[in-house]
Formats: structure tokens, sequence, C-alpha cells
């Protein structure tokens, strides 16, 4: 499928309260970063890595790239991976997040020449880490970076936004696990048994 679609994983993440890399934490008996991964996989015809620690990765064998603006958080690595991908669009998830949805997930990016940003909102947030965003959004997500305002959503007023609702979400994801992140312990207990 050819589709002018780059997909990026967030891996840069500090993992503080999981205690180790969450990327490697075993779901289901494969590291996380795996599943999440394979999850993508197909969905765009490029899938890239953002991380600041590239070594433990390698073994994936996907481009690999460093934050441009070190120590901005997921918005830093927002702005990398927009910046790095090949196409005009780019779907962002993040390492934690191994159960994404893909036919939620096709369904956005069947959405992404509507808007710069097409982004869920489960409760009454959006999900960023779970977005798709254009080219458009390079500029002003770089002015709040030098500014250091690095609120992901800070720059949201700047761009043409689409949020996907509850409504829309729920036929495909009833309980929205989609956003479920693992980052404690606890939380791969709770949901892992699920599957």
């Amino acid at each position: 499928m050819t589709n002018n679609l780059t997909i990026a994983i967030q891996a840069g993440g500090k993992s503080s309260r999981m205690g180790v890399d969450k990327s490697f934490v075993p779901f289901l008996g494969r590291p996380m970063i795996e599943v999440v991964r394979d999850r993508v996989a197909g969905l765009g015809d490029e899938v890239i890595l953002i991380t600041n620690n590239q070594e433990p990765y390698a073994y994936l064998d996907l481009p690999m790239f460093g934050d441009i603006y070190p120590d901005s958080g997921p918005l830093g690595g927002i702005y990398t991976a927009i910046h790095h991908a090949s196409h005009p669009h780019t779907l962002v998830v993040a390492c934690d997040m191994p159960w994404l949805n893909r036919p939620l997930l096709e369904y956005m990016v069947g959405l992404r020449e509507t808007a710069d940003i097409i982004v869920p909102r489960w409760e009454k947030f959006p999900e960023p880490l779970h977005a798709i965003y254009s080219k458009a959004c390079l500029e002003p997500i770089r002015e709040k970076l030098e500014a250091q305002q690095l609120k992901i959503t800070a720059f949201f007023g700047r761009v043409r936004l689409r949020f996907v609702d509850r409504p829309e979400i729920e036929r495909f994801d009833p309980e929205g696990r989609s956003f479920a992140n693992v980052n404690t312990p606890d939380d791969l207990a709770k949901q892992g048994a699920r599957g």
C-alpha cells in the first residue's frame, strides 16, 4: 500500500514510572516496541523511530532520529518526526500503546487530507501521541519549542484541526483501549491480562 504516509514511533520517554525502558517491557511475551511496530506495519510506506538512545533499537532495522530540540519532551519528538518524514503526513504513535486499533488508525489515515492534525479525543482531552500531523505543523511547533512552550496542544490554534470524537472512535474501539498507556508495572499487570 503506497499512501504517502510516514509512521513515527516515539520511543524517547524517560520511563521513570516503569523503572526500565518501556519499549522493551514484555507484552504478551514480546517487547512492547515490537507489538507497536507490528500494529502499524503496512499502514504507511515509511516507518521511523524517534529516540535519543539508538543502540538498543538497532535490531529493529528502522531509520532512527534523535531530537532536533533536545529535552523538549513529546512536542520535540513530534517535531523531529514531522521534520524527518519523507511524506506530507506523519502518523505519530507512542511506544507504550500496545493496544493500537488498526481499523481506527486506518479511519484516521483516510481523513488526513481534511486538516493539518487528525487527533482523537476520547474523554475531553486530545490524544496527541496517537495523531496524524501534516508538514504545515512544523513552523508553529518550532516557534513553541524555541519559546520553551512545551505543552503539545499549545500550537493547535495555529493549524487546521480535525478531532475524531468518541462516537467515531467507538465504532472501532468501544472501550477506548487504543489510548491506554503502559506507564507502570501496575498498568501492565492490570491491562496485560486482557490481551
